[in-house]
């Protein structure tokens, strides 16, 4: 679920590329922002910034397998999935469209939509037993180069559960911590183009198609206790 320790673990996926696919290159700071705390009775709260929308989706979604929940939230997308999606309502603007969810759903049916539609922004709300997902019903923001002018916020993805596995996915320099708090900035120094389409003019499919390259520097605090690592990437 959390793409940053996929690519520590050299398991770098379509869902880690497509992280990537909207970055030219340049400096991203504040991005994939994690909050996490261990709680009473082995409970975890974990605040991300948007990026790990789509992954905690997922996880929670193969939690609740085939039972049923009451799923909110927004589904968005530049693409018309009128047809595709049983939505409440639909807004649109400047080309993006976000299709409002209200209804029962199973776990596999989420997973379902995120295998169709990859690229797909999924803010979904809904829980699976003791695993409770809210995520702010609105596209994120687009992937600028921070300004620095104010401090950003872990506050789009808020994930409660008792699933030690989810938590330490995110912090994972120490499974057994109280409280972290992390951030991220990519450096995005190229971009390697596949073979087939480096005589190419298909410049959207260039970008689309091309991997990032770069490093990520990994900083924060984790019970008190300041981090730091660079870790070098092509996703």
């Amino acid at each position: 679920m959390n793409f940053i320790k996929k690519i520590v673990d050299g398991n770098v996926d379509e869902s880690v590329h497509l992280q990537f696919q909207k970055f030219s290159k340049g400096e991203f700071r504040d991005r994939a922002l994690i909050e996490a705390k261990s709680m009473a009775k082995g409970r975890y709260s974990v605040k991300t910034s948007a990026e790990f929308a789509n992954g905690l989706v997922r996880v929670v979604a193969k939690k609740l397998g085939e039972g049923k929940t009451n799923v909110k939230g927004a589904i968005v997308s530049t693409n018309d999935l009128t047809g595709e999606l049983d939505f409440k309502d639909k807004k649109q603007f400047q080309g993006v469209k976000r299709y409002l969810i209200d209804k029962e759903m199973s776990g596999s049916e989420i997973v379902g939509l995120l295998d169709k539609f990859p690229k797909t922004f999924f803010a979904l709300t809904f829980e699976a037993g003791e695993t409770k997902l809210k995520i702010k019903p609105k596209a994120p923001k687009s992937g600028k180069p921070g300004k620095g002018d104010k401090k950003a916020k872990a506050d789009f993805c808020t994930l409660r559960t008792d699933d030690k596995r989810i938590a330490e996915n995110f912090v994972f320099e120490k499974p057994d911590f109280k409280k972290a708090e992390i951030n991220h900035t990519f450096f995005i120094e190229g971009m390697v183009i596949p073979d087939e389409l480096k005589d190419s003019d298909d410049f959207a499919r260039i970008r689309e198609e091309s991997r990032r390259k770069g490093r990520i520097v990994r900083i924060g605090e984790i019970d008190g206790e300041e981090i730091k690592r660079e870790i070098p990437f092509e996703a």
